[in-house]
């Protein structure tokens, strides 16, 4: 059973990290004793530092095991199967990160800050984090290749067939290294022998007693469709006699389509239909320290551009040289957005006519140079300054298109539930001026939905590559 190779992959997972605690402490102390042949003054008489390694090496009493606890308390052991590398390696940086405060606090109860090198505790965090993570690394490959190749198979069947059934089979099929072996799907609307990509019903909902009898299953998925929640509650307890595990997978997908989240209130579970981190005080604060202080360092960085681009646009075309357009930011208020000056000067009436096309008679010589560019886009680091808009979000639109969007695009509007930014993740994935909006879209929730800080530096390190110079920016 699968769950019986879980707990000897547990335990052996227990004892690699606890070997290579033990050989990143090694390599720490002969880095600052050996290497670099620091000194320990309270061992001065003692040449070949016995004494030294007998002192240091009891502190591996307490450091191999609290490890190992922290390791546990963040989620370190845990099937791999889903487990995504970002999260096991900010699980691992969290772990180094306590485990040295908790040391430096330790030996600071004990009165024995003073007599260990803060050195070797700083090169033991960084060797231990490169250990662990070449370690996980190493186990993770060659279980995605065990599981690719058809061995440490979990045996699951899906109980329903939906649009969630569905979507799940895609992709266990798109991730063998998962290793989920869906032997059939059990539903009363489908005949048998009737299927999806290969996965075929194999009996009623009512054959799932005597299939969990008969075989010896790792998982049920329970995948049933919205019209038949009324049989969930027959089929949980039918489960729950086999002490089989199961996961339930909504089918809400064409009612929520959105990554949802759970939380507790006072036990009563309580489903979020999205997910916005920026809407979290702190990540709000984060963020927007982050657009201040990049926002005035592109300031500096570009002054010399932004004077080039006021002295040719006031030389090429008559008029003020920014221009500024109504759009619309955070909770749909509106807000004036500032741009050097493309376009000749036109009417309030021209400028709401339509989207710039290409060979646009109204875009000056110099103005497609900075649209092409993005020159013209640098002003707004002031926006960003103001708070009306930050370094990387969604692209603000007019009112008038927003209007238009709200009920031709479904989800368009919720991406004024964050500010709008200079750059963004449909930028730098090609998506801008003359483009799907539907796409944009798409990759607009994908980052209100997931922001990190991560993501956030990413897509500002591909703009100067794939952000700022577009075919479709006219």
């Amino acid at each position: 059973m699968i769950k019986d190779r879980q707990k000897f992959l547990n335990k052996l997972h227990v004892v690699l990290d606890a070997v290579m605690v033990f050989l990143a402490y090694a390599a720490a102390y002969l880095v600052r004793f050996v290497w670099q042949k620091a000194e320990t003054y309270q061992w001065a008489n003692d040449p070949l530092n016995t004494q030294a390694l007998l002192y240091y090496g009891k502190a591996l009493l307490g450091i191999i095991p609290g490890y190992l606890m922290l390791y546990a308390f963040f989620g370190m052991y845990s099937s791999k199967r889903i487990l995504g590398r970002r999260r096991e390696l900010s699980g691992i940086l969290a772990s180094n990160i306590v485990g040295v405060l908790v040391l430096t606090f330790v030996l600071y109860l004990i009165k024995r800050q003073y007599f260990f090198s803060g050195y070797m505790i700083f090169y033991f965090a960084m060797s231990n984090v490169c250990f662990a993570v070449t370690e996980r690394s190493v186990v993770r490959i060659i279980l995605f290749g065990m599981r690719r190749k058809g061995y440490n198979q979990k045996h699951v069947i899906l109980a329903g067939y939906s649009n969630a059934a569905e979507k799940l089979i895609d992709r266990i099929n798109s991730n063998p290294q998962w290793g989920f072996n869906v032997q059939g799907i059990l539903d009363d609307n489908k005949p048998i022998g009737e299927g999806y990509q290969g996965v075929n019903v194999i009996g009623k909902l009512s054959d799932l007693g005597s299939i969990l009898e008969a075989n010896q299953l790792d998982e049920i998925m329970i995948t049933l469709g919205l019209a038949e929640y009324t049989k969930l509650t027959k089929v949980v307890a039918t489960i729950e006699k086999s002490g089989v595990h199961t996961r339930f997978i909504p089918d809400y997908g064409n009612v929520i389509p959105t990554s949802p989240y759970t939380e507790d209130l006072l036990g009563l579970p309580m489903i979020n239909i999205r997910h916005v981190p920026l809407m979290e005080g702190t990540n709000a604060f984060i963020k927007r320290v982050m657009d201040v202080l990049v926002s005035l360092f592109c300031i500096i960085l570009f002054s010399p551009v932004m004077l080039i681009c006021v002295i040719a646009v006031k030389l090429t075309s008559p008029g003020p040289i920014i221009f500024c357009q109504e759009r619309v930011g955070l909770h749909n208020r509106p807000f004036k957005m500032y741009k050097f000056r493309s376009m000749v000067q036109q009417t309030e009436e021209d400028e709401k006519k339509g989207w710039t096309t290409k060979n646009d008679p109204r875009v000056t010589r110099f103005g497609a140079l900075m649209r092409k560019t993005s020159m013209d886009e640098l002003p707004q680091f002031f926006n960003v300054l103001k708070g009306d808009m930050s370094v990387v979000g969604p692209r603000p639109e007019r009112p008038q298109y927003v209007e238009q969007f709200r009920e031709t695009i479904p989800r368009y509007m919720i991406k004024h539930q964050v500010k709008p930014g200079i750059t963004g993740w449909a930028q730098v994935k090609g998506y801008r001026g003359d483009s799907s909006i539907e796409k944009r879209i798409e990759c607009d929730l994908y980052y209100i939905e997931n922001w990190t800080i991560g993501l956030d530096l990413k897509i500002l390190l591909m703009t100067p590559f794939t952000g700022l110079v577009n075919k479709n920016a006219y």
